[in-house]
C-alpha cells in the first residue's frame, strides 16, 4: 500500500516537472497554444471575447491519449 502511494507520488512529481519545463520553455516553442488557427477571437469597441476552441480540442486529444497509454499499463 505504501509502495503504491510512493510510486504514484513519483509519477505525479515527474508529470509536474515536465509541465513546469514546458511552461518555462513555452515562449520559445514554435507551437503557440492559445493562438492556434481555429481559436475564436471577437474584438468589440470596449471588449474582447476569446474562446480557444482548437487549443481545447488539441489538449483534450493529448490528454486522452496519455490517459489511454497509462491505463494500458
Amino acid at each position: 500500500m505504501v509502495t503504491q502511494l510512493g510510486r504514484a507520488l513519483m509519477w505525479l512529481g515527474a508529470a509536474l516537472f515536465l509541465m513546469g519545463a514546458l511552461l518555462f520553455l513555452f515562449p520559445k516553442l514554435p507551437l503557440r497554444l492559445g493562438r492556434l488557427p481555429g481559436d475564436i477571437v471577437i474584438r468589440g469597441r470596449h471588449s474582447v471575447f476569446y474562446f480557444p476552441l482548437m487549443t481545447s480540442l488539441l489538449l483534450s486529444l493529448l490528454f486522452s491519449i496519455l490517459l489511454w497509454l497509462f491505463r494500458r499499463r
